[in-house]
């Protein structure tokens, strides 16, 4: 298998020191297989979310990887129980054990799945971007198929997590019958197409971003003025600061913010039950009751 192709198209960044989130999974083995191949040093990182009786010996399995590759194993250990949200609630989790900057190991297909999905979920432009901000994923090149043949080739045994094929999850949804739902439709691979697409509107969104640092987000006159992307963009980002949300704000709340500025409505309600009023031509935030 040609492993300098696969690092060619890889991107670890500069630092000397790196952190690989590693759950034990196909994605995050070859991430830290291809790490040690080019030679980087980094710090093993596993997070037993003590969901599953596997998980400790998920956790094991990880360390024996990390020692195996002459590398430091950190375990971080959660206390979750099952329940709804239970996909959202454990990456919040995960990503608060992990260091802030640890390396994920999302692939094309991931940013691919994660497009359509948050097009379903009517994301907006920065969802169709897909930023992925929060962290660094030095594989996201790489596609799926490729990181569990590396693993194969490596003779390097993985988890494969029953979460992955739960279709309770959204995600497991848009994996599983939509994907391939939409390769049958269009006859080809619909993942190159959907990275592009993110490409394409990541570039764009640059642009409007920047108009929109400009704008008061908070000043009505100035909002209906400006273009809607502009204006809609200026209040995702204020109503991620006001309300913490780190997740971007869904088009129907921008949709219902903008009617508060355009005077068809006095006030709505956004992402955690925060209000949004308008007085004397500005825009303010109201926490929910007993925050």
């Amino acid at each position: 298998m040609d492993t300098a192709e696969l690092l060619a198209r890889c991107n670890f960044g500069d630092d000397n020191e790196l952190a690989l989130g590693v759950s034990g999974g196909a994605d995050s083995t070859a991430m830290a297989l291809l790490a040690a191949e080019a030679g980087r040093s980094f710090t093993v990182w596993h997070v037993h979310h003590g969901l599953r009786d596997a998980s400790d010996a998920e956790a094991e399995s990880v360390e024996k990887l990390a020692a195996s590759l002459g590398m430091p194993f950190e375990l971080r250990r959660l206390e979750l129980t099952d329940g709804p949200d239970l996909e959202a609630t454990a990456r919040e989790a995960r990503y608060a054990a992990l260091p802030a900057d640890v390396c994920v190991a999302h692939t094309a297909d991931d940013r691919a799945e994660t497009v359509l999905l948050n097009l379903l979920r009517g994301a907006g432009l920065a969802g169709m971007a897909t930023p992925f901000s929060r962290v660094r994923r030095p594989i996201i090149g790489l596609r799926r198929a490729e990181t569990r043949a590396l693993c194969e080739f490596a003779g390097v045994s993985v988890v494969d997590d029953p979460m992955n094929d739960d279709p309770r999850f959204a995600r497991v949804v848009v994996r599983n019958q939509l994907m391939p739902a939409a390769a049958d439709a269009l006859g080809r691979d619909p993942v190159p197409l959907l990275n592009r697409h993110a490409d394409l509107v990541a570039d764009a969104l640059i642009v409007i971003q920047d108009a929109a640092a400009a704008l008061d987000a908070t000043d009505t006159a100035a909002l209906r003025a400006a273009p809607r992307a502009v204006a809609s963009e200026a209040l995702r980002q204020w109503l991620m600061a006001e309300t913490g949300n780190r997740l971007a704000v869904d088009a129907a709340s921008i949709s219902r913010v903008m009617d508060v500025v355009d005077g068809t409505a006095r006030a709505t309600e956004v992402e955690g039950g925060f209000r949004v009023a308008r007085t004397a031509g500005r825009l303010r935030t109201e926490p929910p009751p007993g925050r």
